[in-house]
Formats: structure tokens, C-alpha cells, sequence
């Protein structure tokens, strides 16, 4: 071997010159974090306006090209995954055991939700009053989300972003295929291509989730300040500690005792979805990712490809769980309403059923009204919560993409269906470490 071949493999300077090292894409995230927090604190402290307006801009521009997306990415995920069905055996068990675990887990984590807000009592001590809420520009109730499910045309369900009514007619349209059969296939090959093309813009701004975050924080940061968030300190705390009770200790558990896997690999495996869901707080956003991560961890494609999806529009651990629980003591709290054993029970159901009233998009004000209407309580309490959403929801989306991930790898392990040596194998980030060779080609491309 010459010695410039060596030098090369070793990542030694060849000799076109000094080449600059590849940053990881995690690293990318932890430096936009850094930056964001620090360039919100100059604005804010140095009342810098051009500097906030900026970071408003840069942070908007990312969320709405993920949103761009979230429409017919919805649409063609659901319909794709529901006729690849057909392609896995004991399809109708598969879909059921994940339904199940789906419940299980959020069971779980309401509970936690609701023990942290009884023993730490987040709504006292806060400075806060009745006086300091709002009532919600949009709100959730048991019929308007009974009826909203079913649209009234085509159209707006994707202009107005209705993910329901979306997930809704891509049903119908998927379960029509499967009846068709044959007579479909034009339809389903569209669908595949479509989809693909989808996945692989929604990379392309899944890339710019560093320049985004600091766009996110830094507004956050300059706009709410250390003051207003000193107010919400148990609560934020609660939910943050719910959340870290969720992901690493109720996860892991499950994937020991149930699954019977190394948590430790999953995490190493489904890191890259979890990280950039943290950022960019969609979970429908960070779809394709979570698809992918889910993949190399051992999960058939055809089985991933309705799991997760599913998972994206109605598992909700983190904003659906966790978040309404400890909302509602929060609010009975400012508003001095005492809750009863069945208010609880009440709160159970609603974070279990009414989960998929989030539909994986940024925000929980849909989720958290229904379930403050259904205990009666004052809806301006949800105006209380929202100075405070953005540094909550960033765990929030994690929680729940980690969730969307961890019911496959568990139902496919015990339908024993898991590739084990994928599960233990699965390392880095599909956006930059992945070695190309390593991706089969029907899978979305390592790099855009």
C-alpha cells in the first residue's frame, strides 16, 4: 500500500490540502441548543429587538417547513401502511397487540403523570391566579372530536390541516385498495413513489433541524426569560421528571422484562428520532426518521411501516399522558377546584382515548382542553400553560417518538418477528454515520 493510500484511510490530509472533520449531526443539534440559548439571552438582556424578530423568523420558517409536509406525508404513510398488510403475516394480531401496547403505555405514564402532580402540588406557590388566564383561541370537546373525525369534503382536511380527517380518508382509501386488490396496484405504486419523494424532501429539511433549533431556542429564551420560567419551576420540572421516569425507567424496563432485549441498544438505535424530536416538538415531522431508526433496530419493514405511522398520529405518551395529567392538578390548583378520585379515573380515560386528538403535531391545546372540559374545569387555564409550552413540549415529542418507536421493537420481539442481531447491531445516526452500502435500496437514502 503507498503511502498516500494509508494516509487516506486514516483520515490524514491528502494532498489537496487541510480537510475541515465532519461534525456529527448530533453534535450539530447540541451546538445549535448552545447557540440558541446563548443568542436569546443577548437579545433579551441587551433588549436587542432586530436579534429576537431574527431567531423568531429563522425558528418559524423550520416548524412551517416541517408542517409543510405534515398533510400529504399523513395521507400517503397511512394509506401505504395499511396495504402493506397484506404483505406481513397475522396482520390483524400485529395490529391489535400494537393497539394494546399503545394503551398499556399510556396507562402508564398517566399514572406517573397524575402521582408527580399529587406529590409535588404544581399549581401552588406559583403567583399565579385565575386572573392571569385565557381562554383557548381553539378548543376540544368529546363531540367536536367524535365528529371532526369524519370530514365534510376533500379539501380541507388539507388546507386547514385537519391530521384526523387526514388519517380518516387515508384509512378508507388504503382499506378500499386492499378489497380492490390487483385493480389497485397502479394507485399503491403511485402511493409508494409519492410517498418516497415526500420522505425524502422532509430529509432535506430534517438537515436544517440545527439551524432551526437555534432559531427555536433563542426565541423561547428571548421571549419568555428565566423569570416567567422560575414560575413554572415544578411544574416544569414535573413534567420533565415524568418524562425521564418514562423514557428511562418505564422503557427500558418493558424492553427487559417484556421484550426481553438491551434497552441500552435501543436507545443507541432510536437516538437520531428522539434527539430531533426534541427540536423540532412534531412527531409527524420526525416521522421518516422514527420509520428508519425503527427499521435498523430489527422491526420489519412492512410491520414498521403501519406501526409507526399509526404510532405518529395517536401514541401521545409525553403530550397525552404525562402533560394533560399534571396540567389538570396544575389548573384545579390555580383555580382552587378540588378533584376527587373519579376526576382522576376521568383524566385516565381522556389522556387513553383522546390521545390521537393531538395527531402528532406541535402543541397539545387540543388534548389539554378536552380533557379540561371534560372535568369542568376553566378553560382559561390552558392560557396559563401556554407561555410555558414551548420548553415543555421539546420533551414532550421526544417522550412520545420514543414511544412510537419502543410498541414495535416490544410486539415484534414477542411475536418473534425481530431481527436480534439488527436490534443489537444498530448504532448511529441514519442522517450522517450510516455507511450507504448498509441501507437496502427500497429504504430511504442515508444522505440527501
Amino acid at each position: 500500500m503507498s503511502a498516500n493510500a494509508a494516509s487516506t484511510t486514516t483520515g490524514a490530509p491528502s494532498g489537496s490540502g487541510f480537510r475541515i472533520p465532519k461534525v456529527p449531526f448530533w453534535a450539530q443539534i447540541v451546538l445549535g441548543l448552545v447557540l440558541g440559548a446563548a443568542l436569546g439571552w443577548l437579545a433579551r438582556g441587551q433588549d436587542i429587538g432586530w436579534l429576537k424578530e431574527t431567531l423568531s423568523q429563522i425558528g418559524t420558517i423550520f416548524v412551517r417547513l416541517l408542517k409543510l409536509a405534515v398533510a400529504p406525508l399523513v395521507f400517503f404513510a397511512i394509506l401505504v401502511s395499511i396495504t402493506n398488510l397484506r404483505k406481513v403475516n397475522n396482520a390483524a394480531r400485529l395490529a391489535g397487540r400494537t393497539l394494546l401496547w399503545f394503551l398499556i403505555t399510556s396507562l402508564i405514564a398517566v399514572g406517573i403523570g397524575l402521582a408527580l402532580g399529587l406529590l409535588t402540588s404544581p399549581g401552588a406557590g406559583t403567583g399565579l391566579t385565575p386572573k392571569d388566564g385565557q381562554l383557548p383561541e381553539k378548543q376540544g370537546t368529546w363531540i367536536d372530536f367524535l365528529t371532526g373525525i369524519v370530514p365534510t369534503d376533500i379539501i380541507t382536511p388539507f388546507t386547514e390541516l385537519k391530521v384526523l380527517q387526514i388519517v380518516f380518508l387515508a384509512a378508507v382509501a388504503g382499506i378500499a385498495a386492499l378489497s380492490l386488490g390487483e385493480k389497485a396496484k397502479p394507485i399503491l405504486t403511485l402511493s409508494e413513489s409519492v410517498l418516497e419523494l415526500l420522505q425524502k424532501a422532509l430529509w432535506w429539511v430534517i438537515r436544517l433541524a440545527p439551524l432551526g433549533t437555534v432559531g427555536l431556542i433563542g426565541y423561547a429564551v428571548a421571549d419568555y426569560g428565566w423569570d416567567l420560567i422560575s414560575k413554572y419551576a415544578t411544574f416544569t420540572a414535573d413534567v420533565y421528571i415524568g418524562c425521564a421516569i418514562v423514557l428511562f425507567g418505564v422503557y427500558p424496563l418493558l424492553l427487559a422484562t417484556v421484550a426481553k432485549v438491551n434497552p441500552i441498544h435501543f436507545f443507541r438505535g432510536a437516538w437520531p428520532a428522539i434527539q430531533l424530536a426534541f427540536v423540532s416538538r412534531s412527531s409527524v415531522g420526525t416521522m421518516p426518521v422514527t420509520q428508519r431508526v425503527t427499521e435498523r433496530l430489527g422491526v420489519p419493514k412492512e410491520y414498521a411501516s403501519f406501526a409507526v405511522p399509526f404510532g405518529a398520529t395517536t401514541k401521545m405518551d409525553g403530550c397525552a399522558a404525562i402533560y394533560p395529567a399534571l396540567a389538570a392538578i396544575f389548573v384545579a390548583e390555580i383555580f382552587d377546584v378540588q378533584l376527587g378520585i373519579q376526576d382522576y379515573l376521568l383524566i385516565a380515560f381522556v389522556s387513553v382515548v383522546g390521545s390521537a386528538a393531538t395527531a402528532g403535531l406541535t402543541g397539545a391545546t387540543v388534548m389539554l382542553t378536552l380533557t379540561l372540559s371534560t372535568l369542568g374545569l376553566p378553560l382559561e387555564g390552558v392560557g396559563l400553560l401556554m407561555a410555558i409550552d414551548p420548553i415543555i413540549d421539546m420533551i414532550r415529542t421526544a417522550t412520545n417518538v420514543a414511544g412510537q418507536a419502543l410498541v414495535p421493537v416490544i410486539v415484534a420481539a414477542r411475536e418473534k418477528i425481530l431481527d436480534h442481531d439488527a436490534y443489537s447491531s444498530a448504532t448511529a445516526s441514519p442522517i450522517d454515520e450510516a455507511p450507504e452500502a448498509t441501507v437496502p435500496q427500497d429504504r430511504v437514502p442515508a444522505t440527501a
